[in-house]
């Protein structure tokens, strides 16, 4: 019988900075996994979003082999239910690029909050008004524990349709539509510039206020609280655990999944991974329609045996 993962201890916090990356080299002896982290879209789940049998019988083997497993990814919580109804509710989520933690134990429709990373309100306002002078023609939408918002003009590149059509800053507003819940990140998108170059001009313009990063092929952006990265709420419940980032395997595809990648002991790119994540990474493996994390979860389980 498995043994549940123990959710992270309950925290709402301010997203303080917190240093958890490192400086990608291949570990000087192999310790044994003690957690995988996972990213889901590009990585764990194949382009059809499903998640192939042979993947599922990984996961549950590693489980069963007493190595917990987080799925790590830009996600809302909202969206996990394309990974528990595969796999069976087991596992935690770090969800918003690590602006929450979600036991998904109980299957959909019964996920929890154990760990939310807010981004402050006046941090939010400073990034769209920087962001917005630096990049006209920027849209936003805005991501919250429950609720999604967005500017009228703000694309149709989600799955659900929003709760309010209202410029940012209305939403930010002390008494904008859910101003008694958290913000967990921003989303900006920019219908000309090159994905690549607006992550950069963000990052430069908005500074220390917030945590800017990007997993989408287009113009899009996410903006967290400062320190809150895939990383640095890995380490916390790491941390919490006992858990020393040699003992975590993480696999990622995308420019958010740098830092967790340079974090852990051992980290694999993908074979259709962003070339950031192929020079940050310590190994690579195949790409995510081929069952890259499964193949190398096989082999790390068969060393063990």
């Amino acid at each position: 019988m498995r043994t549940p993962a123990r959710p992270c201890g309950h925290m709402r916090e301010n997203g303080g900075v917190t240093s958890a990356t490192r400086q990608p080299a291949p570990p000087a002896r192999t310790v044994p996994p003690r957690l995988i982290a996972t990213d889901l879209d590009g990585t764990l789940l194949r382009d059809d979003k499903s998640v192939s049998p042979r993947t599922v019988a990984a996961l549950a083997a590693a489980e069963e082999a007493g190595i917990e497993v987080f799925f790590v990814t830009g996600r809302p919580a909202r969206w996990m239910d394309v990974v528990s109804g595969h796999v069976h509710g087991h596992g935690l989520a770090i969800c918003g690029n690590g602006a929450a933690v979600v036991d998904l134990h109980g299957g959909p429709g019964t996920h929890r909050f154990v760990k939310v990373r807010e981004l402050a309100r006046e941090n939010a306002l400073d990034a769209v008004r920087l962001l917005r002078q630096a990049a006209p023609g920027t849209m936003y939408a805005v991501e919250q524990t429950y609720g999604f918002h967005q500017e009228p003009d703000y694309p149709k590149l989600h799955m659900e349709i929003p709760d309010s059509l209202v410029p940012a800053e209305g939403v930010l507003a002390p008494d904008g539509p859910g101003a008694d819940e958290p913000v967990l990140k921003i989303l900006a998108f920019h219908p000309e510039m090159e994905p690549d170059a607006f992550l950069t001009l963000a990052r430069l313009a908005i500074g220390d206020r917030a945590n800017v990063t990007r997993s989408s092929p287009s113009a899009l952006l996410e903006i967290s609280g400062p320190g809150v990265s895939k990383a640095s709420t890995l380490a916390l419940c790491c941390a919490e655990r006992g858990i020393s980032h040699e003992e975590v395997v993480a696999f990622g595809d995308m420019p958010n999944d740098v830092e967790m990648l340079t974090w852990a002991g051992q980290s694999y790119a993908m074979g259709n991974a962003h070339p950031d994540v192929l020079a940050a990474a310590s190994g690579r493996t195949v790409a995510n329609n081929d069952d890259g994390v499964a193949i190398v979860i096989e082999r790390m389980l068969a060393e063990r045996a």
